[in-house]
């Protein structure tokens, strides 16, 4: 599985962005996409995962109440609908997948996609 994220960018403090990743390779349905994120100087975070055949989701609670995943299932692309940002939100964003339920862990992910910078100025 290939993965391409894109949709990053500079967007104000209160701002919206919604990434997209794009899964290309192989049957995608049995799979969990997950979305990581790594601020400078930090590690790399869990933000959010989905459930690619049931749709079920679970965020961090950083993230809780403004971030959305969802997935177009016909086109193997998920979505993370960014709402609300915070400069905290800075960071590189990495979409993710793995066969299986989903896991909060980076290292838990096999098919690991490229960063897109998401910037929020105050």
């Amino acid at each position: 599985v290939q993965l391409q994220a894109s949709g990053g960018g500079l967007v104000q403090a209160g701002g919206s962005l919604r990434l997209s990743c794009v899964a290309s390779g192989r049957t995608f349905s049995d799979n969990s996409m997950g979305w990581f994120r790594q601020a400078p100087g930090k590690e790399r975070e869990f933000v959010a995962a989905i459930n690619w055949s049931s749709g079920s989701s679970y965020y961090a609670d950083s993230v809780k109440g403004r971030f959305t995943i969802s997935r177009v299932f016909a086109k193997n692309t998920g979505h993370l609908q960014m709402n609300r940002l915070k400069p905290d939100d800075t960071a590189v964003y990495y979409c993710a997948a793995k066969r299986g339920n989903y896991r909060t862990t980076w290292n838990s992910y096999e098919y690991r996609g490229q960063g897109t910078l998401v910037t929020v100025s105050s």
